[in-house]
């Protein structure tokens, strides 16, 4: 099984979506904290429907964290079984890659 360049792009993607998510909850958290001592309706209505959206987006950010492990585990899986069906080649392609990075290491 290969991870295609889309595959990867759409981790990327995810990754930044779920990292998005986690600030705009805390912010919301901390929004909802600052404002517990204030009266009024509109203010309890208003924060209602904060704690409701809260509480959904914490699910869908469970939901993005499982899916991303998931995916994860696969590439994982299907990088180990290419280096043990292609040992050698998994090697030159590393040292490959080594040389590069060395490469571009020494220009600076």
């Amino acid at each position: 099984m290969k991870t295609e360049p889309k595959d990867v792009e759409s981790s990327v993607t995810k990754d930044k979506l779920v990292a998005d998510l986690r600030v705009v909850v805390a912010d919301a958290e901390e929004l909802l904290r600052a404002t517990a001592g204030q009266a009024g309706e509109k203010v309890a209505v208003a924060r209602e429907r904060i704690q409701e959206s809260l509480a959904t987006a914490k699910a869908r950010l469970a939901g993005a964290q499982e899916e991303l492990l998931e995916r994860t585990k696969q590439a994982a899986h299907a990088t180990d079984e290419y280096v043990h069906e292609n040992p050698w080649r998994a090697v030159g392609i590393a040292a490959g890659v080594g040389v590069i990075i060395g490469m571009l290491i020494a220009r600076r």
